[in-house]
């Protein structure tokens, strides 16, 4: 199965992290048919001049005239279970949003980076098809054999979420079943697809530019 690196957006949700500085980032916020702000990246969002179609969180990030202003559209969830990024993600489910892009997600603090990363595993289980959008490059979860476009040189990195049988065409370095996330890093593609075998799910990062 051949991927889209960037698919077709329902919606992009701007989580609390640093505020993306790289043209790709900020040009899918410009174009987002949906922009849904976790909490306090919504003071980020409309001190730019733009206006949410939805907040969600507990509003504790949140100014109080952000929170006064945008009461109609701030929807309170008070679940310390999950962060407000996973409760972005549920909420758009449930309106039958499923193509779902996330920025802003990474920077200042790293367990919450390192956490937000490893929830995009939960998202393709929960049936989304979800992209993070860093600075840097683009986070995809994947299940399975998947061919990528690509081009020669480009870097990506492999994490292995329990995939086995684990194997790659187009790239300069073997891939096998790592055990930790730092293994499948580094890797480099070899021309204009690569592709990874595996049975079971795993996490591509794509390096900048595509």
């Amino acid at each position: 199965m051949t991927t889209e690196i960037i698919p077709r957006t329902d919606a992009v949700i701007l989580a609390n992290g640093e505020y993306p500085s790289h043209p790709l980032p900020l040009q899918t916020l410009a174009n987002a048919p949906y922009v849904v702000c976790c909490d306090g990246g919504a003071d980020a969002y409309i001190n730019r001049g733009h206006i949410p179609d939805a907040i969600i969180g507990d509003g504790d990030s949140l100014s109080i005239e952000n929170r006064q202003r945008f009461n109609s559209i701030l929807h309170r969830m008070d679940d310390q279970e999950t962060n407000d990024q996973t409760k972005s993600v549920n909420f758009l489910l449930e309106q039958s949003k499923q193509n779902i892009l996330i920025v802003g997600a990474t920077g200042k603090r790293e367990d919450h980076t390192l956490g937000n990363i490893s929830l995009l595993m939960e998202y393709m289980r929960s049936g989304a098809t979800v992209r993070m959008l860093t600075d840097y490059g683009i986070f995809i979860p994947c299940r399975n054999t998947t061919t990528f476009p690509s081009h020669p040189h480009q870097p990506i990195s492999i994490i292995n979420f329990g995939a086995t049988g684990v194997q790659g065409n187009g790239l300069v370095y073997p891939l096998s079943d790592f055990t930790n996330w730092w293994q499948g890093t580094l890797n480099e593609c070899t021309g204009n697809e690569f592709t990874i075998h595996a049975q079971g799910e795993y996490l591509v990062f794509i390096n900048y530019p595509l």
